[in-house]
């Protein structure tokens, strides 16, 4: 298999393209969505997290109120380290189950991990190649405050504990530049798409 990973700062559209890479054929493993699977409620993540933040970040169905646990985590850096180190443990687990179902029903699968903060948690060195999704900062903070529904500050805040954008050009082998139409955007997805089918084929032999 080719190992990938894709990542991008908040508000970069880094959704979109990893589901134009999905339409071209990759098996992508969204981190986001593994993150919620392992915090159900009484799952281990779970429990810790409320036992160290209390029952106060709960919603009445007994789920993780996501929104008042953020501003909590993004306005302490130590809380927020805690809480990953909740979090990625079982995250790395359940990855690698879902790793080993696809080798097994496609062992020459180009799989791509949808890692928000792949540079930022020593991720780096698990993929063969990594793909960053850019926008501008501004575009980020237009994105997030009209997606999201933050205000200026919130989505200041929370860009602002993540890696600037900037600097993690220089960990990518490849970069979509998402600060234009979808048009543009699936043009650079199709030539770098290509570019791994070349490189798994070369893996395997495949010609």
């Amino acid at each position: 298999m080719l190992h990938v990973g894709l990542t991008g700062g908040i508000g970069t559209g880094k959704s979109t393209i990893a589901a134009m890479f999905a339409k071209r054929g990759a098996y992508v493993l969204d981190y986001d969505e593994l993150s919620h699977y392992v915090v159900e409620p009484e799952k281990p993540a779970w429990r810790d997290i409320v036992d160290f933040f209390g029952p106060s970040i709960l919603r009445e169905d007994r789920t993780i109120n996501r929104p008042r646990l953020g501003e909590i985590v993004f306005a302490d850096a130590d809380k927020r380290r805690q809480l990953q180190s909740f979090i990625y443990p079982r995250l790395g687990e359940e990855y690698a189950r879902r790793i080993q179902e696809i080798t097994q029903k496609d062992p020459n699968a180009i799989i791509m991990a949808d890692v928000p903060l792949l540079i930022e948690t020593g991720m780096k060195s698990m993929f063969e190649k990594i793909i960053l999704v850019y926008a501008t900062r501004e575009q980020q903070l237009g994105r997030m405050t009209a997606r999201n529904g933050f205000d200026l500050e919130s989505a200041t805040k929370r860009l602002n504990a993540q890696m600037p954008i900037e600097e993690k050009l220089q960990y990518a082998d490849y970069v979509v530049h998402n600060t234009g139409s979808l048009a543009a955007a699936e043009e650079q997805v199709e030539g770098i798409w290509n570019e791994l089918v070349s490189l798994s084929r070369q893996k395997t032999g495949t010609p």
